[in-house]
């Protein structure tokens, strides 16, 4: 019979095929077992609107072979089969699908499962195929057809014997060269393998003939033995009963699945019906990955259009602060050969992953309120990813995310939300307040933290670097302003203090004057009465504060900055009077002691002194004095 022709058209779509979209080789098997399952579907479905035809569910199978000396790999299946002129316009044109051309005549009945898209992904089999030969008897015709090609060159199509219905699809391997090692696809460990990462959770039994050692108890030797197995799950955890399944098996699956031998502290399983519908397996890990903060880890879901594994890691299904997240994802409304541009742009994938994003907030919601220390424990792992997705895109997710967040306090031994502090304000409190530092033992130790105490209001301890970024971006919680303390005009005095203090700042406006001339990079010097016990403290004013300058500042980049610092003087402190005095009578010695308050009140901030030996140098002659 004389070749057929690829139109013009389609011998460029192959090249391009082969060559670009399908750069993973090891796609083409889970392309020709999708679309045995199709072929199955159809049939099956076939089977419930025709009396006429009559089948059994249970006989329908995939089956897999490796002739590792022929140079073969064979697909079969009992499916519908084609007849000539399928064959034809399924194969003989790239990108014909028939399994979309059958969703389409039957888009308006339900419980159709068609996964693949016959044409594109049954020739990405030529990335490992030199030839493909397709034996086909249609159920219900008595002629069986081969349809046979070796690339872009043509195909034919003739008659020939076939036994049962169905579809035969052989493969002959290339041969090896410099770049490709084809014959790691002849192995049977291998299809067996891929046949398990991709299409473990088809529907119908995959079995694949097997070469297995036994050991002869009589001969003592080892005997290869052909065996028959069943390679495929079958129905996967995630669209199972979620009632009937224990957390052992959610456990396993979950240690199976991502390599982790640590229980996950949370998990959340979903199935979802309506303009998108998709079946979701989701866990929160209990522990950050060792890579997880290196430029070298990936965030994504495992996602799968019918059981049939599309994407190792699909990025666009988890927003950048739930990159944590593990599981997979299974939508009948994904196509199985989408690209990565098309998910991109992809209106299901973004309703699926604004669906997950929601349940991820509540699930996380549930074990704050539930279970806090198991919280407190993610919080640790992954607090800095919530932290960054709140102030990240000029705090476009700040409300959604807000309440995720604890933090330790001066009042309690437990780490507390935004709302559980509002909720156990004091009377006549104002705002939320709270201090910035290295540690809860350093906060401690600043002068700003006294008066706050002292009034018995709680203070939110900010630890971490991220923190007062974050609290910024936010603003305020339940219309309370969230305040640093170590900023200037944080003041709690009643209005007959607050009057007498400004008095007093007016004042002596010329002495404060001549010290914040003295001093180099302050930008005021004032008196204060919130310092209790403390002479001085450094404050700031503006929207750099000390802790931000510190922390930006300490980054491996060029970028420096420098908060405007003010000096605070307790007007209650004998310095004050001391002050007062040499600005009376010895100018420079002022300008001595005002440096060593200045200098000190760095220290006490965590700010270096840029001349220490200057500085003990005034401390030594006041000293001696």
């Amino acid at each position: 019979m004389a070749k057929k022709q690829f139109k013009a058209e389609s011998k460029k779509l192959m090249d391009l095929m082969i060559n670009s979209i399908y750069t993973n080789k090891e796609i083409f098997l889970r392309e020709l077992i999708s679309n045995a399952s199709d072929a199955i579907d159809k049939l099956h479905y076939k089977s419930l609107t025709d009396e006429n035809v009559k089948v059994n569910k249970k006989d329908f199978q995939i089956n897999v072979s490796v002739d590792e000396e022929a140079r073969t790999i064979t697909i079969s299946d009992n499916g519908i089969g084609m007849t000539a002129e399928e064959l034809e316009n399924n194969l003989g044109t790239i990108a014909k699908s028939g399994s979309s051309v059958f969703k389409e005549e039957n888009e308006h009945k339900k419980n159709i499962d068609i996964i693949g898209q016959f044409g594109v992904g049954f020739y990405s089999a030529f990335m490992v195929a030199s030839k493909i030969k397709v034996v086909s008897l249609a159920y219900g015709e008595s002629d069986a057809n081969v349809w046979e090609s070796s690339g872009i060159d043509g195909y034919t199509i003739k008659r020939c014997e076939k036994d049962t219905y169905g579809t035969e699809i052989t493969l002959f391997i290339k041969e090896d060269d410099e770049d490709n090692n084809y014959s790691e696809f002849l192995h049977e460990h291998t299809i067996s393998s891929l046949i398990k990462k991709y299409s473990n959770y088809i529907t119908y039994p995959i079995k694949m003939k097997m070469h297995k050692s036994e050991y002869n108890e009589e001969t003592k030797e080892s005997e290869e033995k052909e065996v028959i197995e069943t390679l495929n799950d079958m129905v996967p955890l995630w669209k199972r009963n979620k009632s009937k399944i224990t957390d052992d098996e959610y456990n396993t699956f979950y240690s199976d699945k991502f390599f982790d031998y640590e229980a996950p502290i949370a998990k959340i399983h979903t199935s979802a019906e309506g303009l998108v519908s998709y079946n979701s397996l989701l866990f929160i890990p209990s522990h950050a990955p060792y890579d997880f903060y290196t430029k070298s880890y990936e965030k994504g879901l495992q996602l799968y259009s019918n059981g049939v594994l599309i994407m190792e890691k699909c990025a666009e299904l988890l927003p950048d602060y739930f990159s944590f997240v593990k599981g997979v994802v299974d939508s009948p409304d994904l196509s199985l050969n989408i690209s990565r541009e098309m998910l991109q742009q992809d209106k299901t994938l973004t309703t699926i992953a604004k669906s997950l994003e929601t349940k991820i907030i509540k699930e996380l919601t549930d074990l704050q309120n539930e279970k806090r220390e198991d919280y407190n424990k993610f919080f640790e792992s992954f607090g800095a990813n919530i932290k960054f997705g709140i102030y990240d895109q000029f705090g476009m997710n700040k409300d959604k995310l807000k309440d995720l967040l604890v933090f330790k306090t001066s009042l309690k031994d437990k780490s507390i939300t935004l709302k559980e502090y509002v909720d156990g304000m004091k009377k006549g409190q104002e705002a939320i307040y709270y201090c910035c530092g290295e540690s809860i033992d350093k906060i401690d130790m600043l002068p700003v933290v006294e008066s706050i105490k002292e009034k018995n209001y709680e203070i939110l301890y900010c630890t971490d670097y991220m923190d007062e970024f974050v609290l910024q971006t936010i603003g305020e919680y339940d219309s309370k302003k969230l305040v640093n303390i170590a900023k200037e005009n944080v003041d709690l005095s009643d209005e007959e203090e607050k009057k007498q203090i400004e008095e007093k700042n007016k004042d002596s406006k010329d002495m404060l004057d001549f010290i914040a001339s003295s001093i180099d990079g302050i930008e005021s010097v004032k008196f204060t009465n919130r310092l209790k016990n403390h002479p001085v403290c450094l404050v700031s004013t503006g929207d750099v504060t000390i802790e931000m300058e510190k922390v930006i500042n300490a980054m491996p980049t060029d970028e420096h900055i420098s908060a405007k610092k003010v000096l605070e003087i307790n007007a209650n402190h004998k310095i004050a009077e001391k002050l007062d005095n040499l600005y009376k009578n010895d100018k420079e010695e002022l300008k001595r002691v005002s440096k060593i308050l200045y200098e000190s009140s760095r220290l006490i901030e965590g700010l270096s002194v840029e001349n220490p030996t200057e500085l003990t140098n005034l401390i030594c002659e006041e000293l001696t004095k």
